[in-house]
C-alpha cells in the first residue's frame, strides 16, 4: 500500500463511504474536496504544494534505471530520484527515442509501481492515448481506429465502449489519466494537427462523441478500472493552419462564432463530468487582443472556461515545451503566468526545477497567494481521489489487455467506419477487387497489411509501395505493375498536398484497371482525384486494413458517413456515404 498517513487513509475510507458522489452521467456539480484531500494539503509545506501542480516526463523504462537524460535534464540519475527530488505531482509517458518509457505492458507496470513508490504523494500518472494517429502504447494493447473513425460510424455507445477497453488496459498498467479526448471541431481542411484527431467538422457530433467517451474513460467514482479524461484542446485547435508545435496559431472566430463551434464539445465533456481540460497554444484575438496564448490567457481560462462555461474541474496545460507558448516570456515565467490565468496542472516544463523555484519565488514575493495555490492542489488531488488513485495500490506485474472480446470491439468500430465515398462502376458493390490485385500507394507498413489481409481472402497481390511522394520511376513501376493484375488498390495519405500522389492516382486511373483508392488518414484526398471508387478509413492502422479488405471482400456492408465537409474540386457534403 501506498505510504499515506493512517490519519489520511482513515478519512479516504469515511470519505469514499459517505460523499455524496455524482453520477459520471449527470450533470457536474462538482463535489467538495474529502476532509482526506483537505488534510494532505494542510500538511504540505509550500514546495509539496507546487510540485503537486507539475506533471515531467522521465528518461527511461524503470524506476531505477540510470539514464543520462535523468542526469542533463534533472541533475539526477533515475527517474525514482526524479520524483523523490522534486515531488511533482504527475508523470506522463512517452514511446519516442527522446524519453523512452514504454515496451511492454508488464515494463509499463513495473514502472508505474516504481514510481509511486518513490512519491510521498500517489502520483498522476498519464500519457496520450487517443488511439489512431496519437497512441503512445501499441499492441498487445487494443487498438482503436481514432475519434474521426468514431464519429463516421455515428455510434455513440461504440465510442464510450472504446474510451471504457482503454481507460481499462491504461488502468492496469499503472496510467490514471489520459489525455483524451480531442475534443477539436476539425473546421479547417488544412489544419496541420488535429484532422483525424477531431471527431467531426459538426459541432453536435463532436461533442455527443466527447461526452460519450468521457463517460467511457471514467466510468463511475471511485473506479479502479477508470482513468481521468482530459478534453483538449481549449478553447478550441480546430480551425488552425498552424502547428503549435512549432508556431504560435492564431484562431480568428469571433466570441458568438466560438459559443456556436468550438464550445459546443467542451460543455458536452463538462456536462459528462469531465475530470480535466487541457489549454491551446493558440491566439484567439477575438476573446483576448493582449496576444497572449489560450494557455496563459485569463480571458480564456478563467473568463470563457471557468466562469462563462462553469467549470470547476482541472485545468491543464498542453506541453510547455510546444514554441505555441515560449515565444512571448521565459521558460521561468510561463508556469507562472499559467497559474494566473486559471490553470491548475503545468505540463512538461523545459526545465522542472526551475519552473518550480519560479512559482515558489512568486507566491513568497506576494505575486501569486498560497491560497491560489491551496485551491489548485485541491483540484488535482480531489481528480486523484474520484478516480480512485488516492491512495494507490500497486497494479498487477501481468497486465490483462488485448483480449478476444476487446479487440472484436476494436474491429467493430473499424469496420462501421469504412465510408465508400465514390463508386461509379460499381468496383465495390461487384466485389471485382479479387484474383490478381495491385495494392500500391502510400506506406509499407499499411500495404502490407493490407496485402496481407486480401491474400487470407483468397487474392493474390502484388505490393509496389511508392511513398509520400512518388517520383516518375515509381509512379511509371506501379503503373507497368497495374498492367498484370485485374484491379488496383491504391493508398493514399495527405494526397490533397502532394501533387505527386495525385499524378499516381490518375496515372493508374488512365491505365483502365478498376481502381479503388482509400484515404488511410484524413478524409480531405477523396476530393482530388476522379478515380472510379473511393474509400475512406480514418486509420492506417492493422485493424482499419483488415475492414478495408472486408468491405472489399463483401463481408461487411459499408455503413460510415463522412464526419466532415469535404471541400474541393469534387467536393462531398458531411453525412455522405454510399452503402446496400
Amino acid at each position: 500500500m501506498h505510504r499515506l498517513s493512517r490519519t489520511l487513509l482513515t478519512a479516504a475510507v469515511v470519505a469514499s463511504s459517505t460523499a455524496a458522489l455524482p453520477s459520471a452521467h449527470a450533470a457536474r456539480p462538482e463535489p467538495p474536496a474529502p476532509q482526506s484531500v483537505t488534510s494532505l494539503v494542510r500538511g504540505m509545506s509550500l514546495e509539496e504544494k507546487v510540485g503537486q501542480l507539475f506533471v515531467t516526463y522521465v528518461h527511461g523504462q524503470s524506476a531505477d534505471e540510470v539514464h543520462p537524460g535523468n542526469l542533463r535534464d534533472f541533475g539526477v540519475d533515475t527517474p525514482a530520484q526524479v520524483v523523490t527530488r522534486y515531488r511533482p505531482g504527475g508523470v506522463i509517458y512517452f514511446n519516442n527515442s527522446s524519453y523512452d518509457n514504454i515496451d511492454t505492458p508488464a515494463q509499463i507496470a513495473a514502472l508505474s509501481n516504481g514510481l509511486q513508490q518513490a512519491s510521498r504523494v500517489p502520483l498522476t500518472i498519464s500519457t496520450d492515448q487517443e488511439m489512431g494517429i496519437v497512441t503512445r502504447i501499441g499492441p498487445p494493447l487494443t487498438q482503436f481506429p481514432g475519434s474521426m473513425a468514431l464519429g463516421a460510424g455515428r455510434d455513440e455507445r461504440a465510442a464510450e465502449r472504446a474510451a471504457s477497453v482503454t481507460a481499462r488496459e491504461l488502468r492496469a498498467l499503472g496510467i490514471t489519466q489520459n489525455f483524451a479526448p480531442d475534443a477539436d471541431v476539425n473546421s479547417n481542411p488544412a489544419n496541420p494537427v488535429i484532422g483525424v484527431r477531431s471527431f467531426s467538422s459538426d459541432p453536435d457530433l463532436a461533442a455527443t462523441m466527447v461526452a460519450a467517451q468521457v463517460r467511457g474513460y471514467q466510468q463511475r467514482h471511485l473506479s479502479r478500472t477508470a482513468v481521468s479524461a482530459a478534453a483538449k484542446h481549449f478553447p478550441g485547435h480546430g480551425d488552425t493552419a498552424d502547428d503549435s508545435h512549432t508556431s504560435l496559431p492564431t484562431v480568428d472566430r469571433t466570441v458568438e462564432q466560438w459559443r456556436e463551434v468550438d464550445a459546443k464539445p467542451f460543455r458536452a465533456a463538462i456536462a459528462a463530468g469531465v475530470d480535466s481540460i487541457m489549454t491551446a497554444h493558440i491566439r484567439m484575438p477575438a476573446i483576448d487582443p493582449s496576444g497572449e496564448p489560450a494557455t496563459l490567457s485569463k480571458p480564456v481560462v478563467t473568463g470563457l472556461l471557468r466562469e462563462e462555461l462553469g467549470y470547476d474541474g482541472v485545468v491543464i496545460t498542453d506541453s510547455l515545451a510546444m514554441a505555441g507558448v515560449r515565444q512571448l516570456h521565459t521558460d521561468a515565467e510561463i508556469p507562472v503566468l499559467a497559474l494566473k490565468a486559471g490553470v491548475d496542472q503545468l505540463l512538461m516544463p523545459v526545465k522542472l526545477g526551475e519552473a518550480i523555484d519560479a512559482v515558489v519565488a512568486a507566491v513568497r514575493a506576494g505575486e501569486l497567494s498560497e491560497r491560489r495555490i491551496d485551491q489548485s492542489v485541491l483540484r488535482v488531488l480531489r481528480m486523484k481521489f474520484l478516480r480512485g488513485a488516492l491512495p494507490v495500490w500497486p497494479v498487477p506485474p501481468n497486465p490483462v489487455v488485448g483480449t478476444p472480446d476487446r479487440l472484436a470491439q476494436a474491429q467493430e468500430v473499424a469496420d462501421r467506419a469504412v465510408t465508400v465515398v465514390r463508386d461509379d462502376a460499381g468496383v465495390v458493390r461487384a466485389g471485382r477487387v479479387s484474383g490478381s490485385v495491385l495494392v500500391t500507394g502510400w506506406g509499407e507498413t499499411t500495404t502490407a497489411a493490407l496485402a496481407e489481409r486480401l491474400r487470407a481472402r483468397g487474392a493474390t497481390p502484388q505490393v509496389v509501395v511508392t511513398g509520400s511522394a512518388p517520383n516518375e520511376q515509381q509512379i511509371a513501376g506501379a503503373v507497368s505493375a497495374a498492367g498484370g493484375v485485374g484491379a488496383v488498390v491504391v493508398l493514399t495519405n495527405a494526397l490533397s498536398r502532394q501533387p505527386a500522389q495525385r499524378a499516381l492516382v490518375d496515372r493508374l486511373v488512365a491505365s483502365g484497371k478498376p481502381v479503388v483508392a482509400v484515404a488511410v488518414q484524413n478524409p480531405y484526398d477523396v476530393a482530388h482525384s476522379n478515380a472510379q471508387a473511393w474509400l475512406a478509413t480514418y486509420s492506417y492502422g492493422a485493424v482499419a486494413m483488415e475492414s478495408v479488405a472486408r468491405v472489399l471482400s463483401g463481408e461487411v456492408r459499408p455503413v460510415g458517413r463522412l464526419p466532415v465537409d469535404v471541400p474541393g474540386p469534387v467536393a462531398y457534403p458531411l453525412g455522405h456515404g454510399l452503402s446496400w
